[in-house]
């Protein structure tokens, strides 16, 4: 129906990604200090301040994703100017409604700990691939509002005037908080880089999708993939925050080799559900040939390498940065690590793909 609706995609789901991996991250991080309690009613400032935070960079995510999109989009993707505004409350409608995944998300991070298992290991793996079916529903529902409803643009803007003037009002009500505002402001740096980042992912993907256009295992796969590599990035880099909130970690690079039992075993799991999506997108696809199961499993497990590989060192060297500055780490490694790994995954499946296709 339009060239942006494909495009778009990564976007948004990497605008989940910073809104999750942020409320993920300091979860698990404030769980383990004692400076959040594990329930909803009649837990500490720091908690509610952080809720209404995410309020507020759910909207400047949107805004900013839609921003650069409407950029990439008018050079890459052939969108006009009359597409903007149907970008904006797209995006804007759709994490309006994806915010309802943020009370999920501190659920499982409460029940976890409660249960004695480490929500920085558990919380966004978890979370992130729910959050990318519930996301994609959320996005193909307005899709369908907004192309085949006869009230649908108005829902849509509906929703998106909502979002508006809640964040404007919790926004106003918090200006002289000084931990709202630092959350908000760490955030927004994050947000600019993963803004630009998102928007080469969804011209990696049509460019993935010209080559493979036949192969439909590859789009079976796909957003598995991403969210995966994320998985290992978020895995390395949210241990890693707590570890050094606790000074059970040195502030170097060099510390790494401390943290290795973490990075192999995230590592070793992303590499045996690469071979389990490789089944499971040959059977899905009804292509039982031998030779199509052993190519599919070269390609998944060389773009395994190449990504993992540098999500892992992109994930410590945030944290390590971050906490060096003396910002919070739990604002930066988890929303970046898991927008960079979408662009990361995409960009080496389809070097891998131009090599072996």
């Amino acid at each position: 129906m339009t060239p942006w609706a494909i495009a778009l995609y990564p976007a948004i789901v990497s605008a989940k990604g910073v809104i999750g991996g942020l409320l993920s991250g300091r979860l698990g991080t404030a769980l383990h200090l004692g400076t959040i309690y594990p329930r909803f009613s009649k837990n500490t400032k720091s908690f509610y301040k952080l809720f209404e935070a995410l309020i507020v960079i759910t909207l400047a995510t949107s805004v900013t994703m839609s921003l650069i999109s409407f950029v990439f989009g008018t050079i890459f993707w052939g969108i006009t100017v009359a597409d903007f505004a149907a970008i904006l409350a797209v995006v804007v409608s759709t994490m309006g409604i994806g915010l309802s995944l943020t009370l999920i998300t501190t659920k499982v991070a409460f029940i976890s700990f409660k249960k004695g298992l480490d929500p920085d290991i558990v919380v966004y793996p978890i979370m992130s691939t729910t959050a990318d079916i519930f996301v994609t529903l959320f996005y193909v529902l307005i899709l369908n509002l907004f192309f085949f409803a006869s009230v649908g643009k108005w829902v849509i803007a509906l929703i998106a005037v909502g979002v508006f003037f809640v964040a404007l009002r919790v926004l106003i009500r918090n200006l002289h908080e000084p931990e709202f505002l630092k959350t908000v402001r760490e955030s927004l740096i994050t947000m600019v880089f993963v803004a630009f980042i998102v928007n080469v992912t969804g011209t990696v993907l049509r460019g993935i999708s010209q080559i493979v256009e036949n192969r439909k295992e590859i789009y079976v796969v796909y957003p598995a993939l991403i969210d995966m590599i994320g998985d290992v990035g978020s895995v390395v880099g949210s241990t890693a925050t707590t570890k050094l909130a606790l000074g059970l970690l040195k502030p170097s690079f060099s510390s790494i080799r401390k943290h290795a039992s973490s990075i192999i075993t995230a590592w070793s799991a992303s590499i045996l559900m690469f071979c389990v999506l490789a089944v499971s997108a040959i059977f899905m696809t009804g292509n039982f040939s031998l030779p199509a199961f052993i190519n599919l499993l070269i390609i998944l497990l060389a773009t395994n390498i190449i990504a993992a590989s540098i999500i892992i060192l992109v994930s410590y060297g945030i944290a390590i940065l971050t906490f060096k500055k003396g910002w919070d780490p739990d604002n930066f490694v988890i929303p970046i690590e898991s927008s960079l790994a979408d662009s990361v995954t995409s960009i080496a499946l389809f070097v891998v793909l131009v090599l072996m296709i």
